[in-house]
């Protein structure tokens, strides 16, 4: 009995004491965020070229003189065969539900290129080109660095600098000294930013794209003028929570 009582004397000790241990150290949490913007240098380009006809052979036909006379306006543009590519081929009968469910009224024929353009000052002439050698759908535009990885570091460096003066101006008007880093948890994101609101996001429908085509070129607009398109920018942004012990 006595040595029972010994060992539930030693348990409570031990308990306790674990819990002491197990009690987080004095800390101060802060957050810091940054962001960096950057102007694209690469810009990528879903289009396609889509021919409807009650013949099958006559759409493959009309659809073929389409994708050769646009790829042959990207070689006229100086665009990079090797930034050039045929992505995506289908052929897919249309009915009538009021006349036939068995014979089509119509043959679909689509044919998608993506085009990597380096030459960001080239977007506009490039996509006008495009709409006027056969292209009929802008799938996609995708507006990109090629040194997004230098940035979000950028970004993320940035962060933990305001958050550590943060931690610092919150323990000196305390009275306290800021110790070492205890926790951290960082995120960083990038998104495109446009210069105009017909700049969303990264993606541009295609209805709206062939509409601001339509009125830049109707309108003799250049490159430089303001119904032309503009490229905008990418912003970067990077998020950090960082837990600091107070000593």
């Amino acid at each position: 009995m006595k040595t029972k009582s010994i060992f539930i004397i030693l348990l409570a000790s031990l308990t306790a004491a674990m819990a002491q241990t197990q009690q987080p150290p004095p800390q101060i949490n802060v957050s810091g965020s940054a962001e960096v913007r950057v102007v694209p240098d690469e810009i990528r380009l879903s289009v396609a070229v889509e021919s409807r006809n009650a013949a099958l052979d006559a759409a493959r036909l009309d659809n073929d003189t389409r994708i050769v006379a646009a790829l042959a306006f990207l070689k006229q543009a100086d665009v990079p065969e090797r930034d050039v590519k045929t992505d995506f081929i289908s052929v897919r009968p249309d009915y009538d539900a009021a006349r036939s469910r068995v014979t089509p009224v119509a043959y679909i024929v689509r044919k998608s290129i993506e085009v990597r353009l380096t030459n960001t000052v080239a977007f506009q002439s490039v996509v006008t080109g495009l709409l006027t050698n056969g292209v009929n759908f802008i799938d996609n535009v995708d507006f990109r660095t090629t040194q997004l990885r230098k940035f979000r570091d950028d970004a993320r460096l940035m962060a933990v600098r305001a958050a550590k003066e943060k931690a610092k101006a919150l323990t000196d008007e305390l009275g306290v000294k800021l110790g070492r880093p205890y926790n951290v948890n960082a995120t960083d994101n990038s998104v495109y930013l446009g210069s105009s609101s017909r700049y969303l996001n990264s993606s541009i429908g295609a209805n709206s794209l062939v509409q601001n085509v339509s009125v830049s070129t109707s309108g003799g607009a250049s490159d430089n003028d303001s119904g032309s398109f503009s490229v905008g920018q990418i912003s970067v942004t990077a998020n950090v929570s960082i837990s600091f012990l107070i000593e």
